[in-house]
């Protein structure tokens, strides 16, 4: 044990900074022994991940399809055409749902990335490229992770090596990380992720040395900006690296310095979307993702053993050792196992959290590697105190080919079972029965819609739907869909249309408080639906119904192809056959103009909520009821003359599905009295991706616009607009001509004054420089659990600069 101990020494208190060498001298030196065993074994790792995710298929210039990337795929293509020519990142899009606000409670910067980098290189290939990018990265993120929180050679390397089972990893498919979830549409998790882990890295260098506050601020804000799910996983890192340092004394208020300097700047550089989303989240949506409760089976069971047992090591060893970096990562992946164990039924599904526990593991795993490897070297050594250099020059070439046999072998027998061996001929491993779906998934995808059998049918009811009139259009849903390339392939109707037909189905199903009454009607339009929102009061296959719905959605065009659902729609009197591309028909839908006039006076609702549950119990229960009633729109808000009307609670009326109450039940409102108004006759309706404007006849009557409503709708030429059930919106013509318009509001203008005051507070860090942190003492100081302060460039040594060899300090 002693010789151990002297082989892996505890540093209590953080040396003297000391002065990197110049850039020019950095370039002269020669590569040492252990820059380039980390060189060559993270380059093969990327190019390892790379080769599996199939470069052919990446350059080739087809649409990605799969899972939800099959529908992300109209996100950046808007946001290049529609959103930059306006100047914006964030804005309304029509295209979905009645409308929604496009990346107000979604993550922009990939989105951005991609729409930029399309620029440059076809659209296509573009999003392939930014879609795995994440993926390709993640090996460099936990190399300097590892490397810049101070661990010494190979802990590092280790790490980056150790995400090649990672991403690899079956076990999970969609909360996050891995293959799997990627390419099912959570790119920009494992892009964010990227950024959070490097983000930690600098961050507990910063706590060592002052260094770096610009970059790490700017780390977070990439990290914030690319999904939310990793930025409370780095933020919780960040806190956990913090307390495990001196929290008293002169270096104790420095650290907290630090940390009051770069959390703050860092989230002001996200405040032209953070703060709206503060702000405007009783405007979206809970899917009620229901919780895992499987507890064992998630935690223990599903990461394989060796992963599970090499953590333990790394655990324990980080303990005796009082090495940061292992005992952060064991404090961090305990927090998210708790989480996911006791977060309550929420909106932030308590499966997202089980990403982080995986890869606290893998992690802690490549750090008993590391440990192993130094405490064999010292064993073996003749000095304890100049331990055998050979087990750590070893270890990441016994790493990268355990990662190969781990990885290799059921994506081998996969290949094998295709015929389809390719440069898997030229590695002999050994076979089993365990095959890998990542090959087939990445063929899947990235073969795109038109290297689908399905693509001719595809294609022409795309084509079909694009020679109609512009308009909304419901399709019916069924899995089944899949063979297009992904079930939500039909999303995809104003990308191929250029945005003349849009699709009442979108993907952000949080981003839109509409996206419960599409659900409604898609259950009463589809002989098999997917009804993925849980405790909403479903019902079955009932296509009149359903064109009621429709009508009061403002939808144009219904698309119907199962038998039972073309018998009852050639029934009804409100469809007229307009087209058909077997097996779709398409049928246009009477009276479901997309403004029209109010026959009867609106009733506001008295304390009426802004959104959330409260207004979505009042909005379903109202859409669900006779439609006789509907001429009465009951509203959120309007002027004082018109009728107030009262919600209260009723119990003898709730309904229950589970442990839940079913939405839209429980509640009373009060019939309001159907006061009779003039109704304007609504003329010239111009429709664009942030306007709408039409005429009246005359001013004063009140007229539904059947646009999602949102805050920032701003009118001109009419009082409003007033929120009305189920989220659309009432305006009251004050002119002839009224326009109404997707605006910003104080919310927003807050935002982006965070977001300046942001950048002007990282010009500030970058002018200033290092922050001076004082020497560490032991009076009155809680001691340090630091590994040697790190020395990025020290050749011949660890992540930290402590040499395996002690020699004089090359000047």
């Amino acid at each position: 044990m002693g010789a151990a101990m002297a082989a892996a020494p505890t540093t209590f208190a953080p040396p003297a900074q000391r002065r990197a060498p110049r850039p020019l001298a950095r370039l002269r030196r020669r590569p040492s022994t252990t820059t380039i065993i980390t060189g060559v074994a993270l380059a093969l790792a990327c190019l390892y991940i790379f080769w599996q995710l199939r470069p052919d298929l990446l350059f080739r210039n087809t649409l990605p399809a799969g899972g939800d990337m099959g529908a992300h795929v109209w996100g950046p293509n808007y946001l290049k055409h529609h959103l930059l020519p306006h100047g914006r990142i964030t804005g309304w899009a029509p295209d979905w749902y009645e409308g929604f606000p496009f990346l107000t409670f979604y993550f922009p910067l990939p989105s951005l990335v991609i729409a930029l980098t399309s620029f440059v290189i076809p659209y296509d290939i573009a999003f392939k490229l930014v879609s795995v990018s994440g993926l390709i990265g993640l090996p460099i993120a936990a190399y300097l992770f590892g490397r810049l929180s101070g661990m010494r050679f190979p802990g590092p390397v280790l790490m980056g090596l150790a995400m090649v089972p990672f991403v690899f990893d079956r076990a999970w498919t969609i909360y996050g990380g891995n293959i799997a979830s990627t390419l099912a549409g959570e790119f920009s998790f494992t892009i964010s992720l990227c950024f959070g882990l490097v983000f930690l890295g600098m961050l507990a260098r910063g706590l060592d040395t002052g260094r770096g506050r610009a970059l790490t601020a700017l780390l977070l804000g990439a990290t914030a900006l690319s999904h939310v799910l990793p930025t409370v996983f780095v933020i919780v890192g960040a806190i956990v690296l913090y307390l495990i340092g001196p929290l008293r004394g002169p270096r104790g208020r420095a650290r907290l310095k630090y940390m009051a300097t770069v959390l703050p700047v860092g989230f002001l550089l996200t405040g032209f979307w953070l703060v709206p989303i503060i702000f405007r989240t009783p405007y979206a949506t809970d899917m009620g993702w229901e919780k895992l409760t499987q507890y064992t089976n998630n935690l223990f069971d599903k990461p394989p053993l060796w992963v599970l047992l090499l953590a333990g090591v790394g655990a324990l060893s980080s303990i005796i050792y009082a090495r940061r970096t292992g005992i952060a990562l064991m404090a961090i992946g305990v927090i998210f196992a708790g989480i996911f164990r006791f977060e309550p039924q929420a909106r932030l599904w308590n499966a997202r959290w089980l990403p982080f526990w995986y890869l606290c593991l893998y992690l802690l795993a490549a750090v008993a590697v590391a440990e192993l490897a130094l405490a064999i070297g010292t064993l073996l050594a003749r000095d304890p105190e100049r331990p055998w250099r050979g087990p750590v020059l070893v270890a990441p070439a016994l790493a990268a080919l355990a990662a190969l046999l781990v990885t290799g072998i059921p994506l081998r027998n996969q290949a094998a079972a295709n015929h389809s061996l390719g440069f898997w001929r030229l590695i002999p491993l050994p076979s089993s029965k365990d095959q890998s779906f990542v090959p087939s998934w990445v063929q899947w995808n990235y073969t795109g819609y038109q290297g689908k059998q399905a693509w001719p049918e595809y294609h022409s009811v795309i084509q079909t739907m694009s020679r109609l009139p512009c308009g909304r259009a419901h399709w019916e849903y069924e899995s089944n869909l899949d063979r297009y390339g992904t079930p939500m392939a039909l999303m995809l109707l104003p990308y191929w249309t250029n945005g003349c037909i849009d699709s009442m189905e979108g993907l952000y199903f949080e981003s839109s408080a509409t996206t419960p009454y599409h659900f409604l009607n898609a259950a009463e339009l589809s002989k098999a639906p997917s009804n993925p929102e849980r405790d909403l009061p479903y019902k079955s296959l009932d296509v009149a119904d359903g064109v009621k719905h429709l009508q009061l959605m403002g939808v144009r065009y219904y698309m119907a192809f199962s038998q039972d659902a073309l018998a009852q729609a050639h029934a009804d009197p409100d469809l007229r056959l307009v087209a058909v591309s077997k097996p779709w028909e398409i049928f246009e839908i009477k009276g479901s103009a997309e403004v029209t006039p109010v026959s009867a006076q609106p009733a506001v609702i008295r304390n009426a909520p802004k959104g959330g549950t409260v207004w979505m119990d009042i909005g379903v229960h109202w859409f669900q009821q006779d439609p006789s009633t509907w001429n009465v729109p009951i509203a959120a808000d309007g002027p004082s003359d018109w009728q107030r009307i009262s919600v209260t609670q009723d119990r003898a009326t709730e309904q229950r599905q589970g442990n839940a109450k079913v939405v839209g039940s429980g509640i009373d409102i009060q019939q309001p009295l159907p006061v009779p108004v003039r109704q304007a006759t609504v003329s010239h309706l111009k429709l664009s991706d942030d306007r709408i404007s039409f005429d009246v006849d005359k001013p004063g009557s009140p007229v539904l616009v059947k646009a999602s409503y949102f805050p920032n709708w701003q009118t001109s030429g009419a009082k409003g607009p007033y929120r009305v059930a189920p989220n659309q919106m009432v305006v009251v013509p004050t002119s002839r001509h009224v326009s109404l318009h997707y605006g910003y509001t104080p919310v927003d203008r807050l935002g982006y004054a965070f977001t300046l005051l942001g950048i002007v507070a990282l010009i500030a860090l970058v002018r200033l420089g290092a922050q001076l942190m004082p020497p560490g003492t032991d009076d009155g100081e809680q001691l340090t659990l630091f590994d040697q302060e790190l020395d990025f460039w020290g050749a011949e040594s660890g992540g930290n600069g402590e040499r395996l060899v002690p020699e004089a300090r090359p000047s």
